[in-house]
């Protein structure tokens, strides 16, 4: 199952409409996709299936783009690292 791609101010706009698909969809901001929304209905058993399903679609997207999750997972923190490390030393100088 294929993502459906919007930007960030179209997802807003649309959310209510978005929740009550069953399609998955791609947000982007810039052209770059920033996250995966994922709808799921019903009751508890019905969300683990959804999860689980939503688990193996991201799988294939990240196999199908030769994404390496390691890698993303590392670059994550490094940039958190940087951003906190860049934000305490601007309070501490004001």
């Amino acid at each position: 199952m294929e993502a459906t791609k919007v930007g960030i101010r179209e997802f807003r706009a649309g959310m209510a409409e978005f929740i009550a698909s069953s399609t998955p969809v791609a947000v982007t901001r810039h052209g770059q996709t920033i996250g995966y929304f994922i709808p799921t209905h019903g009751e508890v058993e019905a969300d683990i299936a959804s999860l689980k399903k939503a688990s193996k679609t991201l799988d294939r997207l990240l196999a199908a783009k030769s994404i390496d999750v390691d890698a993303v997972v590392a670059e994550f923190k490094t940039a958190r690292k940087r951003t906190s490390t860049s934000k305490k030393s601007v309070s501490a100088t004001t």
